[in-house]
């Protein structure tokens, strides 16, 4: 469901092609081309519109089939005239195809125009030609393959480091920290900490296949770790997987490692660190002087030529760097709330029994649905502890959980000073308050079936009585003791019936 979001994305937002945006999101050129077409088919614009969820969206773009097979005399494509169209800057198949359908009603449709461009394509193919990298494009990843230690002062032994590597191959400058791993949290940390260093962000990310990018291995289709799309997404950026052991793929990180191993990692093999903090700013001085040092065959360093074309093509970064955030998924209980870490948060109502995504930082948790928000809650850490909003709950227990004693006590004043004394005296008698505030609750609720007044003096017989509960004053008002005076005695005249024996029977 959320892949046709990210699609509309990355064509509309990013101008991605079609056929990294089909690498990017583990789908095949085809399904990608065919979204794109209905969304222009449908009218749809980017941004979508906040109230838009992901259930809508999909009904929006495919109603029925879209479109009609072409028939057998469609025209043909002009495929010198493709060929040459897509040199030009912006230039896309999907524009080319919008064109030639309008020419050709009849015309074929956007899968088959693209398959009979490839076959052509292939026919004529030129041998492979080096790749030139545009400036701001890419930023190419790695975990270097080597590691270097530093010294654990308290247990004396040595500790493994890990390198992180970064570049723009437009312009050949490089990006190396250190990390204690290679999880999750650091390779994403390493990102943050490029992107800032750059400046800017590329168009896409493109690292191998780890399972820190795609946890699920397929040779075809690798699925994209949720922390790592949840990163790209708010960097404005795609992550573009290479082919696994296909090295190649991203040649200039893999060379970069090589001038990390010589120029950084083998001048400080004889160093002794004690602490992270001083191996990085060993690592970062070194950094520094390999990005100024000149380049043998060309004009300038990595850094000149950064600043020259490279710079000023990254889109800004955001305001904030990325907070690490994970994934997982949770059921909203019959209470209205979902468990996460031990810890309860609440969720609308109407879900309740329905599963939601949840996405959670250090600091906040969201519930996701059909790719929509549907809550936020400040993140607690001690297990047992529910965070509830009131508009999540249905209003008979949002009201029932805004009673206090004060209000309980206000309300029952409404009916009278002696109700509002025996809302006050009634918890006195209760084991537990709750207990207490359902016995208030049914003393409001008699003055819906009896007078006020009624209500009142049934209450004030029951505080003579210290008869402190709604149980009492019910039995009150409905033998219609509260008309009598408290301290009048009850009627004891003997009771006159034939079949009653009497006193004298017994003493014969």
């Amino acid at each position: 469901m959320r892949k046709i979001r990210e699609i509309l994305r990355l064509h509309f937002e990013s101008g991605m092609s079609i056929r990294q945006i089909a690498v990017s999101c583990s789908l095949s050129r085809a399904a990608v081309s065919d979204t794109i077409a209905r969304a222009t088919a449908a009218g749809v614009s980017w941004p979508l519109s906040p109230e838009m969820d992901d259930a809508q969206l999909e009904s929006l773009l495919y109603p029925q089939a879209l479109g009609r097979k072409a028939k057998p005399e469609s025209a043909m494509p002009d495929m010198q005239y493709i060929k040459g169209e897509l040199s030009r800057a912006g230039v896309t198949l999907q524009l080319l195809w919008t064109e030639y359908i309008a020419d050709n009603p009849g015309g074929y449709q956007y899968s088959r125009y693209c398959q009979l461009y490839r076959e052509w394509q292939k026919k004529t193919a030129e041998p492979w030609l080096h790749l030139d990298h545009k400036a701001g494009e890419e930023m190419m990843v790695d975990w270097a393959g080597q590691t270097m230690q530093i010294i654990d002062r308290e247990a004396g032994e040595p500790r493994d480091v890990y390198i992180f590597i970064a570049t723009l191959p437009a312009s050949n400058y490089l990006y190396v920290e250190p990390f204690f791993s290679m999880s999750l949290e650091n390779w994403i940390a390493g990102h943050v900490h490029a992107l800032e260093f750059f400046g800017g962000v590329p168009q896409i990310i493109v690292p191998d296949n780890a399972k820190t990018v795609s946890p699920t291995y397929c040779y075809y289709e690798p699925e994209l770790n949720l922390t790592y799309a949840d990163m790209a997404s708010y960097y404005n950026t795609a992550v573009v997987p290479t082919r696994v052991r296909h090295p190649k793929d991203k040649a200039k990180v893999e060379a970069h490692v090589l001038i990390t191993y010589r120029s950084i990692m083998a001048p400080l093999r004889n160093r002794l660190f004690f602490s992270l903090a001083d191996l990085r700013s060993a690592i970062f001085k070194l950094r520094d002087a390999v990005n100024a040092k000149p380049f043998q065959k060309l004009p300038g360093s990595r850094l000149s030529t950064f600043l020259d074309i490279e710079k000023h093509a990254l889109k800004p970064l955001p305001e904030k760097p990325y907070e690490v955030a994970f994934f997982s998924k949770a059921k909203v209980n019959p209470d209205c709330h979902f468990e996460l870490k031990k810890c309860r948060y609440s969720a609308p109502h109407h879900l309740i029994g329905t599963t939601l995504v949840i996405r959670y930082t250090a600091t906040t948790v969201e519930a996701l649905h059909n790719g929509k928000r549907v809550a936020i809650h400040p993140r607690v850490m001690q297990p047992g502890e529910r965070v509830t909003l009131d508009e999540h709950l249905p209003r008979s227990k949002r009201e029932y959980c805004q009673w206090t004693p004060e209000s309980l006590i206000a309300s029952a004043g409404k009916v009278g000073p002696n109700a509002a004394m025996l809302a006050q005296r009634i918890p006195e008698s209760k084991p537990h308050p709750m207990l207490a505030y359902r016995s208030c609750l049914g003393l409001l609720k008699l003055s819906r079936t009896y007078p006020p007044a009624r209500v009142d003096a049934a209450c004030a017989r029951a505080l003579k009585a210290t008869a402190f509960s709604h149980k009492r004053v019910k039995d009150i008002l409905e033998k219609g003791l509260d008309t009598v005076p408290f301290d009048e005695p009850a009627n004891n005249s003997p009771v006159v019936h034939e079949n009653l024996r009497g006193a004298a029977y017994y003493s014969s």
